[in-house]
């Protein structure tokens, strides 16, 4: 039986638990670093994002340790049926992505960390849009909570949730053999210089916050591949491809 660090809806503990048993069949594990997930008081989590079922991993492996992740979730879900009613009745954090209105979720999740809350934000905003998977160009959102905060960010990186469903297909790959979910917890990304009342939130120190954050989520996951990342990061708007959303088709995913 998991005991959970902070309350956790009942809602949110059923679908916790459908979720778990799903992963169970088709998913087997390979975790490390998990000790430098904090024991105490609230933290950030930031991984990278290969596949739509990427959050389940690690979540996993969170939940098992008592802790219940808070999503700052795309606003679209909130909308859809069911989905929608699930994610407002589990304390989800909504976020209108590319809006105005974007900035309106960061109080939600300042107050979910000073409950003492995990609260995770996808620093690169969608599924990463490198060709080989690396994580891109990071948004400010995690950035801006951290020196908001001064909440720890701890940097998750995965790689295997691909295997299982390649990046916006609709349908699963499985096969007789449980798919391989590695997934790797690196130590809290160095802020403290950029925090605290002398150290206002600048343009400048949120992008150089965002930076750190999205360089230790890299070299996480250049341990978990055996490979280098590229030196420079993959930016969808150089490109020409849109900032969300399934850049190969109209749909918002």
């Amino acid at each position: 039986m998991v005991v959970h660090r902070t309350p956790t809806p009942i809602m949110y503990r059923v679908v916790a638990g459908i979720l778990r048993t799903g992963m169970r069949a088709v998913a087997r594990y390979e975790v490390t670093g998990i000790e430098h997930v904090p024991t105490q008081g609230g933290f950030l989590l930031t991984p990278n994002h290969v596949s739509h079922v990427d959050p389940f991993p690690w979540a996993h492996v969170l939940y098992n340790h008592g802790h219940s992740p808070v999503f700052l979730a795309k606003g679209s879900l909130f909308e859809t049926p069911v989905v929608g009613w699930v994610l407002r009745h589990a304390k989800q954090v909504r976020v209108d992505r590319e809006t105005d209105r974007a900035r309106e979720a960061l109080p939600h999740a300042a107050r979910a960390l000073a409950a003492g809350e995990c609260v995770v934000i996808y620093p690169e905003g969608s599924l990463t849009r490198d060709p080989d998977l690396w994580p891109m160009r990071g948004k400010t959102g995690a950035a801006r909570l951290a020196l908001q905060t001064g909440a720890p960010v701890i940097p998750v990186a995965q790689w295997g949730p691909q295997d299982l469903l390649p990046r916006y297909a609709r349908r699963p790959r499985l096969s007789r053999h449980r798919t391989l979910m590695q997934i790797r917890f690196g130590v809290p990304v160095g802020l403290g210089d950029l925090t605290g009342p002398e150290a206002p939130e600048t343009p400048v120190a949120v992008a150089t916050a965002t930076d750190r954050i999205m360089a230790a989520i890299t070299h996480e996951l250049e341990q978990l591949r055996g490979q280098r990342a590229p030196t420079t990061r993959f930016d969808p708007a150089a490109h020409g491809l849109r900032v969300t959303g399934n850049y190969r088709s109209g749909d918002d995913q």
